[in-house]
């Protein structure tokens, strides 16, 4: 247990603690509470955090959408081992790599650009939209709510599903009783691994997005990187993750802990 124990007191208590400590000094090093007023009582910091929680919203959306039906198919396919090799492929690449791709494909001279000069509707602005960013950070987030959704739905017992049909009832009202209520737990853990970073991210608002997405994310970078204000940026990097923390209590699936708790008793009786 020691290297295990050195490691998270390293590299995840320590830089919890040293921005706890941050947030609460000023540029002088002197203890302050003001950062956090700042943050309380301005209306652009007030901004950013709902422009950084409606992004991650509608980016975990958008990629539920497209993953639940995607991972039901899938489960239902045969060589669906190949098919899963092919949609965890891409978080293999480099998430800067693929960010540069797509602003070679949205680019005036980009292969997009081109299929529409091609077929008459002319080049258009796709880069620094906000289209564009949810595109594609919607890209980059959809295997890992592809994932746990595909693990809920195979370990469904298809026992169930036939006897709701047995019973009479359609297709819709077996996925509405049945299916998706036993797969819940699937979608959970997929919000927690698309929203919680999607609140966070910088790099896709930077360079996609360009100055029309500005997050919590974006902040962070800007008062570390540009303003040197470190003391405002551990702050936001508090709020954020205290953000995270709610939405990890709120798409907990208690019930199943309480299950697996019960189960665990009555083997031990």
């Amino acid at each position: 247990m020691i290297p295990y124990l050195a490691w998270i007191l390293l590299f995840v208590l320590a830089p919890l603690i040293l921005i706890l400590y941050q947030s609460f000094t000023n540029s002088a090093g002197q203890f302050t509470l003001q950062n956090y007023v700042t943050y309380g009582t301005s209306w652009v910091y007030l901004k950013m955090s709902l422009n950084s929680f409606w992004y991650a919203l509608l980016i975990t959306i958008v990629t539920l959408l497209i993953s639940y039906p995607t991972a039901y198919f899938l489960s239902k396919t045969k060589r669906q081992q190949l098919w899963l090799l092919l949609i965890i492929l891409p978080t293999w690449i480099n998430l800067l790599l693929k960010t540069y791709a797509f602003i070679g494909l949205f680019s005036q001279t980009g292969s997009v650009n081109q299929f529409l000069t091609f077929v008459g509707i002319g080049p258009k602005q796709l880069l620094f939209s906000d289209s564009s960013f949810l595109l594609v950070a919607s890209y980059i987030e959809i295997p890992f709510m592809i994932l746990p959704i595909y693990n809920a739905i195979v370990q469904l017992d298809p026992a169930l599903v036939n006897a709701s049909r047995d019973l009479g009832a359609t297709n819709f009202q077996t996925f509405r009783k049945v299916i998706f209520p036993l797969t819940l737990s699937g979608v959970k853990a997929g919000v927690q691994a698309v929203f919680i970073p999607s609140l966070s991210l910088f790099m896709v608002t930077r360079l996609i997005g360009g100055n029309r997405v500005i997050t919590l994310g974006t902040a962070i970078e800007e008062h570390f990187m540009t303003t040197m204000n470190w003391g405002m940026g551990s702050t936001i990097g508090v709020i954020l993750i205290v953000m995270m923390f709610i939405i990890m209590f709120l798409t907990n699936d208690r019930k199943k802990k309480h299950r697996e708790v019960m189960a665990d008793e009555k083997e031990t009786l």
